[in-house]
């Protein structure tokens, strides 16, 4: 059962919407105080040009209050548009990213590990930053521009038509040059974000696997790789500036080309008659005023396809069969005993029409080669994955028709694949129930010897690790991972190899684990020890149970688990 596909959300919607509004209303209000501004330089200019007493005129005074008002007004305009556009852009990034969290969290991990970790966190931050750019610097200031723009043109035509189409005609054979461009910045941007993806994938893996390029000597190999990718990726970027220059270059032309025909021609109306030099020098100061805006306008296209191509990126990973669904009105799980059934479930390439039931209090060990499904098994009853087929129930419900978080409280998990998180300690103990009482905390922490690790530790509970828990010690992770999964009690816990390579401290506490812990208990081991003291072992071959039994029936007999452990045995003695 898959999560149906989201949507990245509409760029303007809520509260966006009325920051749209504000900035539409201040490119109106800037366009005014431009236009005010023009009217007053052009009474200056007319005051200035007739013969009058060396007295100050009073109407220059206020004339000249006026522009400074003006100059005021318009800074203060500009300095909300930028608190504004950043609003709005920061505002859509925020819900984007939630959506984005929210698709992550719901994918099962078989289907996250076929993505790297690069290219996800890229979405997360490259992708997201176009996005942004493109709502903030993009979308907002061409809704400031176009409103100024427009409303200044019209100011201009009714001082001099002339000059307003003159204008007009020069900012459009411009325009129509820039979008003829599209198309290379598209393909541009395109380049740039898959090399780009290719290099953060590659740098993420170094980063967690360093220590393998360095023990088998592979530095310098891996540093010219990463040197080739970097060197595309400078091409491409290269590129991308390059076809992004030419539009900014062809803006710059146009807006220099806008102010030259509107000074020439009007010279030619001022020699003509037809118009003052107030009027001149008004116009100059309205195409002056236009600059800005018009070279805002120089960059949208720049920061729509970027963010065109980052939206595809991120609509993809929406996109991604999320394996699992949480209905927002489904049921809470009801805790009982712990009675595990597995009806007929099937996962494609994991396991196929398995019948089973674990029984309350009991310890299930499951056993086969790798690839078998055991930890597919495993997966299916935590709810990491909902089965393709079949019914998967707990105390007789069925898992998929109950919330996630019920669920989650009803099952415990240790497994090499849920590692430890950066941070303290004491936040990885308490992850699975950051309020839980102090009674609680140190019955688990006493029943996984967690008290002998934080002795060891410099600041205790209050020592910091790293991803995946580094720092500690293998034995002690273990035992820090196994009171998380135990934390609250859960009535089932799935334990995935948690005993291998463990030192004699960290088997003791698993063995103190299997033996004290009431609940049901599914454990994926190779371990003789444990194998033998479980209640029942399953046997499985291609996704499928084909033994099951009391261990000293299943490892006595002549069945496939069997000789498969007394080829374990005899690779060891040799």
């Amino acid at each position: 059962m898959s999560r149906p596909p989201e949507n990245i959300p509409q760029t303007l919607q809520g509260p966006r919407r009325i920051l749209l509004g504000r900035l539409v209303a201040n490119g109106l209000a800037q366009a005014g105080v431009a236009v005010g501004t023009a009217w007053l330089i052009k009474m200056v200019f007319d005051h200035m040009l007739i013969p009058q007493s060396h007295s100050i005129d009073p109407e220059l005074i206020w004339e000249g209050l006026g522009l400074l008002t003006a100059a005021g007004t318009i800074a203060w305009l500009r300095m909300m548009e930028r608190v504004d556009v950043e609003r709005i852009g920061q505002g859509y990034a925020l819900d984007v990213r939630m959506v984005l969290y929210d698709r992550l969290n719901s994918l099962a991990p078989r289907a996250l590990q076929k993505r790297s970790q690069g290219g996800v966190a890229l979405r997360f931050v490259g992708d997201m930053t176009a996005l942004r750019r493109w709502v903030s610097l993009g979308l907002a200031r061409l809704a400031v521009a176009v409103v100024m723009t427009v409303v200044v043109l019209s100011a201009l035509a009714a001082i001099n038509w002339q000059l307003a189409l003159t204008i007009t005609v020069v900012l459009g054979i411009g325009a129509s040059v820039t979008f003829s461009l599209g198309g290379r910045l598209r393909t541009a941007a395109r380049e740039s974000r898959r090399r780009l993806s290719h290099l953060a994938a590659n740098v993420n893996e170094k980063v967690v696997t360093i220590d393998v390029v360095k023990m088998f000597g592979q530095s310098k190999r891996e540093r010219k790789r990463i040197s080739r990718q970097g060197a595309r990726l400078y091409d491409a970027m290269v590129d991308r500036a390059r076809v992004a220059g030419q539009i900014l270059g062809i803006t710059e032309a146009t807006v220099a080309l806008a102010s030259a025909a509107a000074l020439l021609m009007g010279v030619f109306e001022v020699a003509a008659g037809q118009a003052s030099v107030g009027t001149v020098v008004a116009a100059m100061t309205l195409v002056g005023i236009l600059m800005s805006p018009l070279r805002d306008l120089g960059r949208v296209q720049e920061y729509w396809h970027g963010a065109q191509v980052s939206r595809e990126k991120l609509q993809e990973f929406l996109d991604s069969p999320s394996l699992v669904m949480d209905a927002p009105d489904a049921p809470n799980l009801q805790l009982g005993p712990g009675r595990l059934e597995f009806d007929v479930v099937s996962v494609v390439g994991g396991v196929d029409q398995v019948v089973a039931t674990v029984e309350p209090g009991t310890v299930v060990a499951l056993v086969g080669p790798n690839g078998a499904g055991k930890s597919t098994l495993l997966s299916l009853a935590a709810r990491l994955i909902d089965p393709d087929h079949g019914v998967m129930r707990l105390d007789g419900q069925d898992l998929a028709k109950h919330s996630m978080a019920s669920v989650r409280r009803a099952i415990g998990m240790a497994s090499p694949d849920l590692p430890l998180l950066r941070g303290t300690v004491e936040r990885n103990l308490l992850y699975r129930w950051p309020e839980a009482p102090e009674e609680e905390i140190a019955r688990v922490r006493a029943l996984c010897g967690v008290d002998e690790v934080l002795a060891e530790l410099p600041d205790g509970e209050k020592t910091r690790v790293s991803e995946g828990g580094v720092g500690l010690s293998v034995g002690q992770r273990q035992r820090i991972a196994l009171a998380r999964a135990l934390l609250g009690n859960p009535p089932v816990l799935l334990l995935d190899e948690i005993d291998a390579n463990l030192d004699p401290k960290a088997s003791a506490v698993v063995d103190r684990v299997l033996t004290e812990y009431q609940g049901t208990i599914l454990l994926v081991t190779h371990r003789m020890d444990h194998l033998a003291n479980a209640d029942v072992i399953w046997y499985m071959e291609s996704g499928q149970v084909v033994e099951a039994g009391p261990p000293a029936e299943i490892l006595s007999g002549n069945g496939a688990a069997a000789r498969m452990f007394h080829q374990i045995n005899l690779a060891k003695r040799s």
